[in-house]
């Protein structure tokens, strides 16, 4: 919704009980230091939070900001003409679990056709800096380009998050996406696992992408402002569809 400040966070973590002395004390200390320097990155301070035990090692939190009403951008005003653009590639669930099926030899052997132990390294490594880059570039330049709608694409995958964005729209329009920038080799492993359903756009993505709904002239502005800013948003950007009249 183009909101680039947060007031605050609270951070939100379990340990696991199944945990021993030793790797409570090693692991999550790292972990909060991770949640603090995210939180920096992106302009913010942890103010508070909540600690418990749980079966599961989970962390997570709340932000929150607040703001006046043309500090964002309601995500409901695309029109037909419209071009729909992505601003990190797909496939962060294949190559994590790729990443760990290295010591699954049953797994392994599903995918091993396809792919080296060094690209699953490779590639694991850029999926890893893809979630480690804020939406914070593409989120400002929203506003400069005048978008019209964005959503982040998540746990749903490309295709939920869109056609959730498409059924906001107050026009009567169909989004048409034909191009999906994906990480190298993720497909295949796809393919050959028979998991994931990445070419369906079901596969899941962990601190993923922006779709954002641009206006047809301000596209390559946008995609060349991305490309050269400090913080390089996943290096560039990727048109991948038309807003065209429809339901």
């Amino acid at each position: 919704m183009g909101i680039t400040e947060c007031d605050n966070m609270l951070m939100l973590l379990s340990v696991s009980q199944s945990m021993s002395e030793e790797e409570h004390e090693k692991i999550m200390p790292l972990m909060v230091k991770g949640f603090w320097d995210a939180a920096e990155e992106g302009g913010t301070a942890v103010t508070g939070g909540q600690t418990v035990v749980n079966p599961w090692i989970v962390i997570g939190g709340v932000a929150t900001v607040a703001c006046q009403p043309n500090e964002f951008i309601m995500p409901n005003s695309t029109v037909v003409g419209d071009v729909l653009v992505l601003t990190k590639p797909l496939g962060t669930q294949v190559a994590v679990n790729a990443h760990q099926w290295l010591d699954n030899l049953e797994r392994w052997n599903k995918v091993k056709i396809v792919i080296s132990r060094e690209e699953v390294e490779l590639e694991y490594q850029e999926a890893m800096f893809n979630m480690a880059t804020l939406n914070r570039t593409a989120t400002g330049l929203m506003h400069t380009f005048n978008a019209h709608a964005a959503t982040d694409i998540t746990g749903f995958g490309i295709l939920r998050h869109s056609q959730y964005l498409a059924k906001q729209q107050r026009k009567e329009v169909s989004f048409v996406i034909h191009n999906l920038p994906i990480i190298a080799k993720m497909t295949a492993i796809s393919m050959a696992s028979g998991q994931f359903e990445l070419l369906q756009g079901t596969s899941a993505e962990t601190s993923g992408e922006l779709l954002i709904c641009l206006p047809r002239e301000q596209v390559a502005c946008f995609c060349s402002e991305i490309k050269s800013s400090k913080y390089g948003e996943g290096h560039q950007a990727w048109i991948i569809g038309i807003v065209e009249k429809g339901n």
